[in-house]
């Protein structure tokens, strides 16, 4: 353990990620504190292996034992700039402690961590922070509904127009396929690739999926759709407690008229339940946005998600929303490359999107 940041009630110092003993000290306390995925050490470490993006981390700890924790990831983009993220590639993540003081302490190491590595802001994707540090409450929101108790339980909590899409669904010809075999691999993939294309955004990395799936190992897999052999919608979940989480997911054009993703979400929801999960987290999206509608109609409540950050005197805040103004034409020229093309290019520039 490096020496600490400065003295008081908490001792505050980076973590060691490279040390099995520390990793696993972690792991218990986001467990004991019901963590998400993103606390895991397990997570950072697959982002730096698929991305690049180094895994660090700040521990608070109080006569030996751990009161706080805040991973975080060290993004280097020669597009976007410099950050420490809490945490990278994810939708949450922030300061996990035993009370906002040790959060706010975590917060103000990490100011001086930023300072010792060039990094002009520090995000975070929820959790507590200083009054000073900038706050946005409205911006994105979470969705999380129980399972129901059985096949069609489930399917008669869904509202009754997004009911009869999965109906229809259902009376097509798909097949559903569910692993982390190289076939499912290639297959996701070749999916989202070409749906994030679409929507004029460019693809992370496929080394990034591989690193989550091999770190998550029993807790992640792809649930892929076929038609006639062809994969047309996929996604790659995450199971964390009670809870599982579709991440990754998307689906080809023909995917709409199959009413392909609605049938991955069904069988999602069928498959989670199966191996034991209670709840289904449907992830984030910008508040009002079309995805926002679509969780909406299948009968999830949106949650307003808090995001904070904190930039140096002097300084700008890194820009990476799709949704700004500053992205619009890129988003609608990327939408129009060949999709050999955005898949060259793609990678190089989502690795400093986290």
């Amino acid at each position: 353990m490096n020496a600490p940041f400065a003295l008081c009630s908490e001792r505050v110092s980076l973590a060691d990620l490279r040390d099995p003993g520390e990793v696993a000290r972690i792991e218990g306390f986001v467990a004991e504190l019901r963590g998400t995925p993103f606390h895991r050490p397990a997570w950072l470490c697959a982002v730096e292996r698929g991305t690049g993006q180094r895994a660090t981390g700040l521990v608070a700890e109080k006569g030996g034992a751990l009161t706080g924790w805040l991973p975080l990831s060290e993004v280097h983009s020669p597009i976007f700039g410099r950050a420490l993220v809490s945490s990278g590639f994810a939708v949450g993540g922030g300061p996990l402690a035993a009370n906002d003081r040790v959060a706010h302490r975590l917060c103000r190491s990490a100011q001086e961590l930023a300072a010792r590595l060039s990094c002009p802001t520090v995000e975070l994707r929820g959790g507590a922070c200083p009054d000073d540090w900038e706050a946005v409450e409205d911006k994105h929101c979470g969705f999380v509904a129980p399972l129901a108790g059985d096949d069609e339980a489930q399917l008669l909590a869904v509202p009754r127009k997004q009911r009869a899409e999965i109906r229809k669904s259902l009376r097509n010809d798909l097949e559903i396929a569910i692993g982390v075999s190289e076939t499912d691999r290639t297959a996701h993939y070749a999916i989202y690739s070409e749906s994030v294309r679409n929507l004029g955004t460019p693809v992370f990395p496929r080394s990034l999926f591989d690193a989550v799936l091999d770190a998550f190992e029993g807790r992640a897999d792809i649930l892929t759709v076929r038609h006639a052999g062809r994969p047309v919608a996929s996604v790659l979940s995450l199971y964390h407690g009670d809870t599982v989480m579709p991440y990754w997911g998307g689906g080809i054009f023909a995917a709409r008229n199959l009413r392909a993703n609605e049938r991955m979400y069904f069988e999602l929801m069928l498959h989670a339940r199966r191996r034991g999960c209670e709840l289904f987290d449907f992830g984030r999206s910008k508040t009002g946005s079309g995805p926002w509608h679509y969780k909406k109609n299948w009968g999830f409540e949106p949650e307003p998600l808090t995001y904070a950050s904190w930039t140096r005197d002097g300084e700008r805040a890194r820009n990476v929303d799709p949704a700004s103004e500053a992205y619009s034409a890129r988003i609608q020229l990327w939408k129009k490359l060949p999709l050999g093309l955005a898949n060259r290019l793609g990678p190089p520039i989502a690795r400093g999107l986290a």
